[in-house]
This record gives C-alpha cells, structure tokens and sequence, in this order.
C-alpha cells in the first residue's frame, strides 16, 4: 500500500495565501528602503550644516582675536599712526581673509592730524582719544563651504 503525503502538495485553496506574503515583502522593503533615504539625506545636509556652523564660530573667534591684536598693535604704537597694510588686512591659513578699518576719535586740539582716519571730532576732552574698529571676516576657499560665511564687528574702544 502506498501511502500519499497531501500535506507537502499545495491545495487549491491556499494558493491565494503566497500572493499575500509576496505582496507584504515588497511593502516592507519599500518602507525600509524610504527610511533609508531619508537617514542618508538627514546624513548629508547635517554634515555640511556642522561645517558651516564650525567655519562661523572660527570666524567669530578670528574677529575678537584681531580686535585684540590691532589694540596692541596701537598701544605698542602711537595713536593715529599710519600702519602697515599687511597689518591691517592678512589670511589666516589660505581660508579666512580678515580686513580691518581702523577710524580715530579726538578733540580738535589732538594731536592727530591723519585726516583719513579720523572718525570725527568731540568736544570734551573725556571723550577724547577712542578707536573705531571694524574687522571684516569672510571664508575665501570656496571648497570648504557651500554657502558664502562672512562675520562683520564693529568695536568703540577707549584709548
């Protein structure tokens, strides 16, 4: 007697069943595969996001660092004296271009005859002697960031 294994055999009925298996696979990999896309674009625009924001705050920090060097280079120096231009404009590293305005503040009677740097004149001589600083940071290399990053500070300083 032979014995006959239905179970192994598909039946007419179930063959409805292995088109629904097929059809939920496809919905899973397209669901996974739209995750997928939407991480690696998160991905992508956070990274040059972090760069930008890292090439802003050096700027920031570049501004204030000449802020400071220019008030040395003045106090080393006399008020009102004609600096050297690499002084006033320099690189730092082939990527940041840092321009700097200088702009004297004194009383009339002051010694500072440079007429083009000086602001204006005050009347009172507790007012006399202040510095008008303008430092101007851009990014030059234009492989680093996408986007132009320039930071513009403007300092009244006391003498």
């Amino acid at each position: 007697m032979q014995r006959k294994n239905s179970f192994l055999r598909a039946s007419k009925k179930g063959n409805s069943r292995s088109g629904i298996a097929m059809m939920m696979a496809i919905t899973v990999i397209v669901i996974i595969a739209t995750i997928l896309s939407l991480s690696l674009s998160m991905t992508a625009v956070t990274s040059k996001k972090t760069a930008d924001l890292y090439l802003y705050e050096q700027s920031i920090l570049l501004s204030k660092s000449a802020t400071e060097y220019i008030l040395l280079k003045i106090a080393q120096n006399e008020s009102c004296k004609k600096f050297n231009t690499d002084i006033l404009n320099f690189k730092q590293n082939e990527i940041y271009d840092i321009n700097i305005s200088i702009k004297y503040i004194y009383s009339s009677t002051s010694e500072c005859t440079n007429k083009g740097e000086l602001y204006t004149t005050v009347q009172t001589e507790e007012q006399n002697g202040s510095v008008l600083i303008d430092v101007t940071v851009s990014v030059t290399d234009e492989t680093i960031s996408s986007e132009p990053i320039r930071f513009f500070r403007r300092t009244l300083q006391k003498l």
